[in-house]
This record gives C-alpha cells, sequence and structure tokens, in this order.
C-alpha cells in the first residue's frame, strides 16, 4: 500500500505552501483554453490551503516549452485568469520567480500567485540539483497535485521533494494513488482491463505486466490488429505492426484464456470523416480495408465480461471515435462499462475524450488526469514523484 503524507494532515496555518498542479490543458489556434477540466481537479488543493490560513504559490507545466525561452503559447497567463475566475479573486502571474525573489516578501497568508511556466526554468527537466534547492527554499511545505507528471523525475515535482521542509501529496495525487491502488493491488474480481491504441510497441510491457494480473485483457485499435495479424488473420492496410507479431503470439501463448479479440470490424477503404462504414466479419477483411473500430457483435461479447466484473481498468478507445461513423465500438464499451457494477478506473487523453463525448463521466468510478503516469502505474513501474514522497514519509 503506498504511504504518504496528504496536504490534509499537515498544519498550513501561517505557513508558505508551494503546490505543484497539473493545469497543462489544450489550447486552440488562438491560445485559448479548449478543457479547462485539469484546473478544476486542481481547484481543491488551493482552496483547502487558502482557507486553513497558508500563503500559496502555484505552479504548473503547459506546453513542451524550451528552457529559458519564454512565449505567449507556453505562458500560464490564461491559466492564471481561469484560476482567478473560478476561485473569484485576483490570482497574478509571477515570471522570473526563481532568480527574482520580490515577490515572495509581499505574499501574505491568504494570498494566492501562480508561478510562470515551470518548464521554463533552466535545469527544471533535467532536475537540476541547484534549481531544486532554490525552490524548496520558497517555502514551509511542498504539496504535489500533478500525478499526471509524476513518472518523471523533474526539479518541480522530484528535486524541491527532496529538500522541501514538509513533503506531502495533495488531493488529486493522493486521490490518483488511492484509485489506481484500489484497483491494482487488491481488487475485487474479476479484474478486465481495456488496453487499446495505435501502437503494440508502446505498451507491450504493459500488456505483459496486466496480463499477469487481470483475469481478462481486452485490446484494441491498432493493438487488437496486431494481435489479430498474430491470429493469422488479414487486416489490410490498418494500422498494425508487423514486426511485433512473434511478441503477440507469446502474450497469446502464456496468457490463453486472457485475450478475446474482435470477431467483427467496421472497414473503411480511406481513413476520412466521412468516409462510410462496412461491417464485416474478421474472416472477411479484403486486402484494402482499414480497420476503423469493432463491430457490435464483438462488444456484445464484451458486454458480459464488463457486467460480471469486479473491477474494470480502461485505457484507451477501441476505434477512430473522432468520426462518428466508426464511433460506435467505444461508445458502446464506454456505456457498458458505466453501466457495470464494477469499480472502474479510466485514464489517458484520448480515453478521457470518449468518456467526454459519450457522456459517461459520472458513472465512471474514478477518472484519472494521468496518461503516461497512468500507464506506467500499470505496468507496476515505480513513479518517481511518488517515491520520493514515500521516501520522505519514513
Amino acid at each position: 500500500m503506498t504511504k504518504f503524507k496528504r496536504l490534509s494532515e499537515v498544519d498550513v496555518q501561517n505557513k508558505r505552501v508551494f503546490i505543484r498542479a497539473d493545469m497543462n490543458v489544450p489550447q486552440n489556434d488562438v491560445g485559448a483554453i479548449t478543457d479547462d477540466t485539469r484546473i478544476h481537479a486542481s481547484l481543491p488543493a488551493i482552496q483547502d490551503a487558502l482557507a486553513r490560513g497558508a500563503a500559496v504559490m502555484v505552479t504548473s507545466h503547459l506546453g513542451r516549452p524550451k528552457e529559458g525561452e519564454w512565449s505567449e503559447r507556453v505562458s500560464l497567463t490564461r491559466v492564471a485568469a481561469r484560476v482567478g475566475e473560478l476561485l473569484r479573486r485576483p490570482v497574478p502571474l509571477v515570471s522570473n520567480w526563481v532568480e527574482d525573489r520580490a515577490w515572495q516578501d509581499a505574499l501574505l497568508p491568504g494570498d494566492v500567485v501562480m508561478l510562470e511556466n515551470c518548464r521554463l526554468n533552466i535545469g527544471e527537466k533535467k532536475n537540476d540539483e541547484a534549481l531544486s534547492k532554490a525552490m524548496a527554499s520558497m517555502c514551509d511545505v511542498f504539496a504535489n497535485d500533478a500525478f499526471g507528471t509524476a513518472h518523471r523525475a523533474e526539479a518541480s515535482t522530484y528535486g524541491i521533494a527532496q529538500y522541501a521542509p514538509i513533503v506531502c501529496a495533495g488531493p488529486l495525487m493522493a486521490a490518483e494513488l488511492d484509485a489506481l491502488t484500489r484497483a491494482l493491488a487488491a481488487p475485487k474480481r474479476p479484474l478486465v482491463a481495456i488496453v487499446a491504441g495505435s501502437k503494440v510497441s508502446t505498451k507491450l510491457t504493459v500488456l505483459r505486466a496486466l496480463a499477469e494480473k487481470v483475469d481478462t485483457l481486452i485490446v484494441g485499435g491498432g493493438i487488437a490488429n496486431t494481435f489479430l495479424l498474430a491470429q493469422g488473420y488479414q487486416v489490410g492496410e490498418s494500422l498494425a505492426e508487423p514486426e511485433l507479431v512473434a511478441e503477440a503470439q507469446s502474450l497469446m501463448r502464456d496468457f490463453p484464456d486472457k485475450f478475446p479479440l474482435p470477431v467483427d470490424v467496421a472497414c473503411a477503404k480511406t481513413f476520412s470523416s466521412d468516409a462510410e462504414a462496412e461491417m464485416k466479419a474478421i474472416d472477411q477483411v479484403a486486402a484494402d480495408d482499414r480497420i476503423l473500430d469493432v463491430g457490435m457483435k464483438t462488444v456484445a461479447a464484451y458486454a458480459p465480461i464488463l457486467q460480471n466484473a469486479g473491477t474494470i481498468v480502461w485505457n484507451g478507445p477501441l476505434g477512430v471515435f473522432e468520426f462518428e461513423a466508426f464511433a460506435q465500438g467505444t461508445k458502446a464499451l464506454a456505456e457498458a462499462i458505466a453501466a457495470s457494477p464494477a469499480f472502474s478506473i479510466a485514464g489517458g487523453g484520448d480515453t478521457l475524450a470518449a468518456i467526454t463525448a459519450f457522456g459517461v463521466g459520472e458513472n465512471i468510478s474514478y477518472i484519472s488526469t494521468g496518461g503516461g503516469a497512468f500507464l506506467e502505474f500499470l505496468e507496476g513501474k515505480a513513479l518517481p514523484a511518488v517515491a520520493i514522497l514515500e521516501s520522505r514519509m519514513r
């Protein structure tokens, strides 16, 4: 069981609290925020610290800036403004906050400021020791609330936690770890995992690690196509990785009853939003077909597995759900998970988009904000930012 100190357990009155949040929100071409889910998810930590009399500083990454090179596109200006709207108070944005400490003198209990994109700081990605110590010296309490970056050892997620006087997990980080631990450490059985996506190679180690833990492992997308190839089926021009057929065969050999594969699919001749879906049995796929979704017979076969599950872990849509003609498989899967009495946890950017698109969020037990961190936790890897929280607990 993961053990760490929680922000709610720390006396923060009259203390300087540094919160590392994950407000890496999507933006449109003119820089406007298109989905503020991550901002909403980050508010409880800020609100709790303020309510208990702390002086609060919050930072996040946004995009992938080059260290030391500010641009409007990667600035937290709009994020700070949105946080201010939701908190109903001004939230000043502080730039150059590591070198110039004058802003700290004016930060009083009950105040909150946003510190500019932490990935603009030179040394952030490499977990620079001097930068880490400088950030740690700014606070009395460091609260990591950014589960989405927990798989990376960076200055604002790992280094600062080595040196800050008190280190804890924010409520979002704690909730993520609680949910994932419940799903994987001592799950109610049967445990069913759905892992889908374009590439087997990026999720192969996850598949093997999960196959050892779960009762059923449903694969989708390009991953399923590779497994179909491994069974000798034709997948036409579909996304697949022929070079990993041997590995897929090895997985099915080692875990013979755990991989239910599609029995029918939705195909098209082109990859486009206006392509027409043609339903085909899996042995009828033509050389010029592209598999873009699973068929309804396949979903019907998956439905009782999900209905009878004790725990469900979901990462990745079954098809190209962004195209209306090829959304039915993922929609039916999402609805089946939502209808199941199982404890369900879903994570990954495409998965969250599908949950939003099909309006099933209220009936998923826990929705993880993490992508890479979610996958690495599933794989059984130690997440650096979590490991340092645990070590500071001891």
